[in-house]
């Protein structure tokens, strides 16, 4: 089902490590800074903006979509953001719940913060080359912030649930054809004022804070020791449903309305 990933360009490449290096430190400063909401299920709607209606017609979906591939697809709205920006708080709260299976990490998150106008679909590293940047950033653009702008959440989750979910199980040559759902690539000297951000972002926290440079160092040592995450999903939380073990690493894409 999933493209062969053509061989990035060595800026490309460099950008990536960036994004990644970013999301890393992001993540740890929102998992210090955030109230995550407890994962009850295959939709947490924090933000009390979905209707029964919605949830009962979704829910099905998502578990279908698990039982016939493994993947597993988690819905959330949120009332805050706690002062994040949304990708570092979807990637820790992603990494949190383990969404996934360890040894696959294919996982999804469609987070909605409705407080402060922003959506994320956080991939796991396993669907990277099925679930792209480029047709995550799609999907938002085109299924759900139109949708949000006229407060309509319920359509805007639920036809952003049906994309994702129509992606994961359709070939991608077939995505492919289609024009609207290409986004050119552009790299440039960009890259490299991101490394530079990301690296003097990164030592400036290692050396103010101690306390930090200790919990970065053990979270660093967790991740490379455990790449699918420390721990598998276990049943201590609400309704019988967690996370399998699996992790993400930045992937995605996020929009605003």
């Amino acid at each position: 089902m999933s493209p062969h990933r053509a061989r990035l360009p060595i800026p490309g490449r460099a950008a990536r490590l960036a994004i990644v290096l970013v999301a890393l430190l992001g993540t740890v400063v929102a998992a210090l800074a955030a109230n995550f909401p407890a994962l009850t299920g295959r939709i947490v709607d924090q933000a009390n903006v979905l209707s029964a209606e919605t949830r009962g017609a979704i829910e099905p979906k998502l578990a279908d979509l698990e039982a016939k591939s493994g993947i597993q697809l988690v819905v959330a709205t949120v009332t805050s953001l706690d002062g994040q920006e949304i990708e570092p708080y979807a990637n820790a709260l992603f990494r949190t719940w383990k969404l996934g299976e360890k040894t696959k990490n294919n996982g999804v998150l469609l987070l909605v913060a409705p407080n402060e106008h922003r959506v994320r679909i956080e991939v796991g590293y396993g669907l990277e080359g099925t679930l792209t940047d480029a047709l995550s950033k799609v999907i938002i653009a085109n299924a759900m912030t139109p949708r949000f702008k006229t407060g309509d959440f319920n359509g805007g989750v639920s036809r952003g649930v049906d994309d994702i979910i129509t992606v994961l199980t359709t070939d991608a040559s077939e995505w492919q054809k289609r024009p609207s759902l290409r986004v050119d690539q552009q790299t440039g000297d960009w890259t490299h004022w991101i490394i530079v951000a990301a690296l003097i972002g990164l030592f400036t926290l290692l050396i103010v804070s101690p306390g930090f440079r200790w919990f970065f160092l053990n979270v660093a040592l967790n991740l490379l020791l455990n790449s699918g995450g420390s721990r598998g999903g276990g049943g201590s939380l609400g309704g019988g449903f967690s996370g399998g073990g699996g992790s993400s690493g930045g992937g995605g894409a996020s929009g605003s309305w």
